[in-house]
């Protein structure tokens, strides 16, 4: 399918909450939209002049704060960031109250949050921007991130051929979301109690039907790795399931990021990790650390997709 045939680019929704709020042609501008700023950050430095933007963070954060920070700043925008490592969102005042009242004072929410239903309830009582910095089901500004990346290294990403091996978890969901959305072939290897979920896999798989995406399901990681362009992984207990590692590390031991693995990947194939990294668990270092490795770039582009979709809200 041609791109002239996809729909005009739409946006559902004033937030971005799980990756699937654009629709396929409003995906590939946003991508479009970053490489500008990227090559061009002048032209953008007073984009958000006069915008305060409220940083809530219920999480540890290197990539997602500074990347946040500095971007907004870059573009002439002001951060509030409000700590909530100490105390949950919803603990001292509800969330619809603290949502109604932040609108009164800054023009967009970024939030970090253990669980997905905090976001979609702060979105729900407020008529400004809601951005989801990450939660325990989706992450999409690092997967838009992840794919501005590939596009960089390799051009078009239609029928790019990338394997996930790992957890079915946030960071895989919205790999999953945007792989339909910008016709990436995307498998996906997991222990069978680990899978992504279901409905994720089914709405992915509805968009494909548009863009020619395909979205395949293993449990097999070298079957899922054979001939792949890319392989990422992420960690195999991201925060907020603390308590299952001592059961998730035997589960995913063979489902390791090693040479011998990426041996069955094409022989340039590129590795991915959304970081933080734990070396000897889910990727070892040769790998990590290796000529093939875009770890780096992806941590980068952080910042030129987060500036990108707060132009696209905001301005």
């Amino acid at each position: 399918m041609s791109t002239s045939t996809l729909a005009a680019p739409i946006l559902l929704s004033n937030d971005l909450l799980t990756g699937a709020e654009w629709n396929p042609a409003a995906t590939r501008e946003l991508l479009h939209l970053a490489a500008e700023i990227k090559s061009a950050p002048g032209r953008y430095s007073s984009a958000l002049r006069g915008k305060f933007i409220a940083l809530m963070f219920e999480k540890p954060s290197l990539r997602t704060r500074v990347t946040f920070e500095v971007g907004i700043q870059s573009m002439g925008g002001s951060v509030i960031f409000l700590d909530h490592t100490q105390a949950r969102l919803g603990d001292r005042e509800s969330i619809p109250d603290v949502a109604r009242n932040l609108e009164r004072w800054v023009h967009g929410i970024v939030a970090r949050v253990y669980q997905q239903r905090v976001l979609e309830e702060m979105a729900a009582n407020t008529d400004i921007p809601v951005i989801n910095a990450l939660s325990d089901k989706f992450h999409p500004c690092q997967a838009l991130a992840d794919f501005f990346t590939l596009e960089e290294k390799i051009g078009s990403l239609r029928g790019f051929k990338l394997t996930y091996v790992g957890d079915g978890n946030n960071v895989c969901h919205s790999l999953i979301l945007l792989a339909a959305r910008l016709g990436v072939h995307l498998r996906v290897a997991t222990p069978p109690s680990y899978a992504p979920a279901a409905e994720v896999v089914s709405d992915a798989k509805r968009v494909a039907r548009e863009t020619r995406a395909k979205i395949d399901l293993f449990t097999d990681p070298f079957q899922a790795v054979a001939g792949a362009q890319g392989v990422y992984t992420d960690a195999w207990t991201s925060m907020g399931f603390e308590a299952e590692e001592g059961a998730r590390n035997p589960a995913f031991a063979p489902y390791q990021v090693n040479a011998k693995l990426m041996t069955h990947a094409l022989p340039d194939a590129l590795f991915l990790h959304c970081l933080p990294a734990h070396r000897g668990q889910e990727v070892t270092s040769d790998v990590l650390d290796g000529a093939q490795s875009v770890v780096l770039d992806q941590s980068e582009n952080r910042m030129y997709v987060q500036k990108a979709m707060l132009h696209a809200l905001l301005v």
